[in-house]
């Protein structure tokens, strides 16, 4: 069902004012300094009153990331709207996507974007904890895909989930910074759908598609269960690949 002209209107008209402040923000903050940059500063170069300014966004930080809110929303739809047979991990790939196209829209915005959350710790620390937000909404579909009530000591499925959307927040991240430290040059996709295929060998066959409800699920024989938890340890500014080999080695080790 198509929504009422007046709807459409409303929305595109909010987005053209965020829009437009975020791009006011940037130039100020660019030519200005972020210190030194009001929000009565920015609303008046965007055209807007202050109070229009906090309609849309609660600090001056925030304002130079408009669309994580809605992409939010994009995202949390795509994990909705799933097909029973695909894989979660798939899944979370597709979600992830719609973030990456979201900075992939306007290249140049985002690389101005980049280089100011570089040179200002308020605006990194806003960008960390937009990120937070999509690491959650992963971590909590791909619990939502293993029997937690049916969970007994040696079922790695909880920690594969947590990891695994670690690793593909961390794989777009990767792959996203290389693409703006480039000028926002190059099929930034397809980079992201390599990335992809690297974590799915690894994780791929970790967790259950279409697992059988608590009512029905069989149980599962105690010499088919892993006897150990393995952890593995990577530096936090390590490649999705080099994360890969430490959790393969951690493995590997465990065997031994």
């Amino acid at each position: 069902m198509s929504q009422p002209r007046s709807t459409t209107r409303t929305t595109a008209q909010r987005h053209r004012v965020r829009q437009d402040l975020a791009t006011a923000a940037m130039h100020l903050f660019s030519t200005k300094g972020y210190e030194a940059t009001t929000v009565d500063e920015i609303a008046a170069a965007a055209g807007v009153a202050r109070r229009t300014f906090f309609r849309h966004f609660r600090s001056k930080e925030e304002a130079i990331f408009p669309d994580h809110d809605d992409t939010l929303v994009r995202v949390q739809a795509v994990l909705d709207s799933a097909e029973p047979g695909e894989h979660p991990l798939d899944t979370v790939c597709r979600g992830i996507t719609e973030v990456l196209r979201m900075y992939a829209e306007s290249p140049e915005v985002s690389v101005e974007r980049y280089r100011l959350t570089r040179e200002v710790p308020a605006l990194r620390e806003h960008e960390i904890a937009s990120v937070a937000r999509y690491d959650r909404l992963f971590t909590r579909y791909l619990l939502g895909h293993f029997d937690e009530a049916a969970h007994r000591a040696g079922d790695d499925d909880p920690l594969l989930a947590e990891v695994a959307a670690s690793a593909v927040v961390a794989a777009h991240n990767h792959v996203l910074r290389r693409w703006l430290r480039a000028g926002g040059k190059g099929d930034v996709e397809a980079q992201l759908n390599h990335a992809f295929d690297v974590i799915r060998e690894t994780f791929g066959t970790g967790m259950g598609v279409g697992r059988a409800t608590p009512a029905t699920a069989a149980p599962v024989p105690q010499e088919d269960r892993p006897g150990a938890v393995v952890v593995a340890v990577a530096r936090t500014d390590a490649s999705p690949t080099e994360v890969l080999r430490a959790v393969e080695k951690a493995l590997e080790s465990g065997l031994d």
